[in-house]
């Protein structure tokens, strides 16, 4: 019998590695584990019967629409849903052309790689940031620079610096609710950013699946929103969108806005790989933001997770005191924490590594992510991703619990 032929992969694939969260979910089997892990919403939280109603709704319409192949940019009754779904939230004048339908947010941010990024070119990106992300731009081989943050965005200061060093392809942004981080970025801020943009001609790609999850005040408008307030900035700008944490990742519904050049060639890479994102999911979700439902349903949702992320930041204070410091979340579904290396009383040490202390906090029954592999760059050891969203108040609080005693 012959050796197997050895395989040859792609040079682009040493450029990258397995998600640390998928790995650390397999760890999760164990009975009895309280995950904070997870970055995705609660199932017990979907409008089951308003999708289920859409779906009908969409077959009932016109099935074949539904069922058969559509075009790559989109279905058109979605596209009008989702540029009155913008219009709504402040984006003057975007008609349904100048968006186009993704497969979730995920597939605009690749399209946005595969358009953009030439082996080498350099990329910022927060500090931390969304880790599908640096496995995304990397793949296609850019050159990751982190911009710090605080608990009012990206430091913008010190990004006009960096962009003046590296002079980048483009900026990435989670202004809204960042995954990780949890941080808003200001107002003020945020018209730092496209003044900075316009007068740099510094591309920004801005990513907003956690902006309607707000739990009091709504947040600033997206910077897509303020690009009014500016003439030629929008020119400046790239927009994803996301129904997936607001209405059901399953069914897999995003959206790009971009200039028309970039538009034009993402719906070229797009034919590539897909060729359109499901009819049918599409005419779902059409109908879905057409029957009105959605108001309600975010209203329900804000209301569960504000509640949840208050348990758990009362019982951070509580259980594990000086020995973490982190900046209550205004929305979104995470906090994001750092370990201060003193102990719980503010006197004596304690530990001050996430990675060890996930370790622990396995052996304890609880499980949350280290903060190291949501840096492109220089990460924080000390950091650490709490999810609040898919777990009970009261198993908040034992979660919580079991977190200060892995400590």
């Amino acid at each position: 019998m012959s050796a197997p032929t050895a395989i040859r992969f792609a040079d682009r694939l040493s450029n990258v590695e397995t998600s640390a969260i998928r790995e650390l979910f397999k760890l999760l089997g164990q009975p009895g584990i309280i995950s904070f892990a997870g970055g995705f919403p609660d199932a017990a939280l979907f409008d089951v019967e308003g999708i289920r109603a859409a779906s009908e709704r969409a077959l009932q319409h016109d099935p074949a629409a539904a069922l058969q192949y559509g075009a790559t940019e989109g279905y058109p009754p979605l596209r009008e849903q989702l540029a009155a779904l913008m219009a709504g939230k402040g984006v003057a004048g975007l008609a349904p052309e100048q968006l186009i339908v993704t497969t979730g947010s995920q597939q605009a941010l690749d399209l946005i790689g595969k358009t953009l990024i030439s082996p080498g070119d350099k990329v910022i990106v927060e500090g931390p940031t969304f880790l599908a992300t640096i496995q995304c731009f990397r793949l296609y081989g850019a050159e990751l620079i982190s911009a710090p943050i605080d608990g009012d965005g990206v430091d913008v200061q010190r990004l006009e610096a960096l962009i003046a060093q590296h002079r980048p392809k483009f900026v990435y942004l989670v202004p809204t609710f960042g995954n990780p981080s949890g941080a808003l970025l200001s107002l003020e801020r945020r018209r730092r950013v496209l003044e900075l943009a316009l007068r740099t001609q510094t591309l920004i790609v801005e990513d907003d699946p956690y902006g309607d999850l707000y739990f009091d005040a709504a947040p600033p408008p997206s910077l897509l929103a303020l690009s009014a307030e500016l003439p030629g900035s929008r020119d400046c700008l790239v927009h994803c969108g996301s129904l997936s944490k607001v209405l059901s990742p399953g069914l897999r519904i995003g959206w790009l806005v971009a200039p028309p050049e970039l538009l034009a060639k993402a719906v070229m890479c797009k034919q590539f790989s897909d060729a359109h994102t499901s009819t049918f999911a599409q005419a779902t979700a059409a109908q879905y933001l057409q029957g009105g439902r959605l108001g309600a349903t975010l209203e329900r949702v804000r209301q569960v997770y504000a509640e949840r992320a208050q348990a758990m930041g009362a019982a951070l204070r509580s259980e594990l005191g000086a020995a973490l410091g982190f900046v209550p979340p205004q929305g979104g579904l995470f906090i994001w924490a750092r370990l201060t290396g003193v102990g719980r009383s503010g006197a004596g040490t304690a530990l001050a590594d996430g990675h060890e202390l996930a370790q622990r906090a396995i052996a304890q029954g609880v499980a949350f992510v280290p903060g190291r592999p949501f840096y492109a760059s220089a990460p924080d050891p000390a950091t650490l991703r709490l999810s609040f969203a898919t777990v009970g108040v009261e198993r908040i609080r034992e979660g919580v619990a079991r977190l200060a005693r892995a400590l």
